[in-house]
């Protein structure tokens, strides 16, 4: 189970983007977090993904709390979540061929002789050609680079899959492309799926329940 409980979280502890925020996704469920742009999804998907820590409340993913943050979580922890952000061209290095780019969580986890044979599997479930795996991310669409962030989110084979806005600059065959391919590595692996966005009928579509961004907060007093 991934769950956050009463969650708050922002970047200045004067003024936090959220308050008390709570969230749940059990393992090989699919859940749609819809919200407008600028609520705080982004923020909690952070938070979601041990990217970001928390000023207050609980994070527990597989039964064991959070007590450390990006570099200081557990490694098994950290490498339990793949994400994939709204922006490709903000998250890739731009000096590396995308086969690097996709290998890179591998080789930092010194998992460097597997990259060959995940590269096989996983560019063509996300729709890379070979002469794509070749060219660095100014050589490339963000629709083609988004597809390597994508791969590069699955290549450690984790148990929880964040997408934050993973869609929301693509056009429609990209977006049916890139969900198909989440949806065939959840089959394959019952991964449990957090997808963030503010397209209602996307994340309908998609996902098997959708929570609106209020529902995760607590109710108002008065």
């Amino acid at each position: 189970m991934l769950e956050l409980d009463s969650v708050t979280a922002g970047y200045d502890r004067r003024a936090p983007v959220f308050t008390g925020a709570s969230l749940t996704v059990a393992p090989g469920e699919s859940v749609g977090l819809l919200g407008p742009s600028g609520c705080g999804k982004s923020t909690l998907a952070r938070v979601a993904a041990l990217l970001h820590r928390p000023e207050a409340g609980r994070v527990t993913i597989d039964g064991t709390v959070i007590r450390g943050w990006r570099h200081r979580a557990p490694r098994a922890l950290r490498t339990s979540v793949g994400v994939v952000f709204q922006q490709p061209r903000m998250s890739a290095d731009p000096r590396l061929r995308l086969a690097d780019l996709i290998a890179e969580p591998l080789r930092a986890t010194g998992r460097r002789a597997d990259a060959e044979s995940r590269l096989a599997e996983l560019a063509p479930a996300v729709g890379l050609t070979a002469d794509l795996l070749a060219r660095r991310p100014h050589e490339v669409s963000d629709g083609q680079l988004q597809r390597a962030c994508l791969a590069r989110a699955l290549v450690l084979r984790p148990r929880w899959l964040i997408c934050d806005e993973m869609t929301a600059m693509l056009d429609a065959s990209t977006t049916a492309a890139l969900v198909a391919a989440v949806e065939a590595y959840r089959a394959e692996t019952g991964a449990g799926l957090l997808a963030v966005g503010h397209d209602r009928v996307l994340l309908r579509r998609w996902c098997d329940r959708t929570v609106e961004w209020q529902d995760c907060l607590p109710p108002k007093r008065g």
